[in-house]
């Protein structure tokens, strides 16, 4: 419903609307989100897929649904340099991704794992900065275990939470396994 809003008010101003999906896979496999690729085809005017952040060795999709919106879009990006000449292997890519629902498939199960590292760290008493309904956990870490953790874990710095506490972040991904999660969380069991 909040996409259709914006969609709408930029549709009354005319006004391009534009999606990011760097992190789309993750976005798309929330239980929170009710929100599709058709959806995102029919409310924006451009949107893209993103591919690294999801197992792809480079690129992103870029979608345009109503190309005629664009005039030219191929022949301007191919005037400065950015199209790829072997644009092939890029595609080739995405055709993966969206075999058998690949892609959503990758986008939930960090989701999950996410969900299991942000349930052990309130389990353990930590205070999450926000609740994230997608492969990012955010919490609060008193500053004396930044540097123990740091021998133990990969983590995110974020900001300054106060004086004696930090913001970090825990990131899940298309690579994250079982066994990665469950070494995380025996190391916060033992922070």
């Amino acid at each position: 419903q909040e996409l259709s809003d914006i969609s709408k008010v930029c549709r009354q101003y005319k006004i391009p609307l534009f999606a990011d999906g760097a992190r789309l896979a993750y976005a798309l496999g929330s239980k929170e989100n009710d929100v599709s690729l058709k959806d995102l085809a029919r409310l924006t005017d451009v949107f893209y897929i993103g591919g690294t952040k999801c197992g792809t060795l480079f690129g992103e999709a870029v979608v345009v649904p109503k190309p005629e919106l664009i005039p030219h879009f191929l022949t301007q990006i191919k005037q400065h340099g950015a199209l790829l000449a072997k644009g092939r292997l890029l595609g080739i890519q995405f055709a993966e991704l969206f075999k058998n629902n690949l892609y959503l498939e990758l986008g939930k199960t960090a989701d999950s794992y996410a969900q299991k590292i942000q349930d052990a760290l309130t389990a353990a008493g930590y205070k999450l900065y926000f609740v994230s309904p997608t492969n990012q956990v955010f919490f609060i870490i008193e500053n004396s275990k930044l540097q123990p953790l740091e021998q133990k874990a990969a983590y995110g710095f974020m900001e300054k939470y106060d004086e004696n506490h930090t913001v970090i972040r825990f990131c899940t991904s298309w690579a994250t396994t079982e066994n990665d999660v469950e070494k995380l969380l025996k190391v916060i069991k033992e922070m």
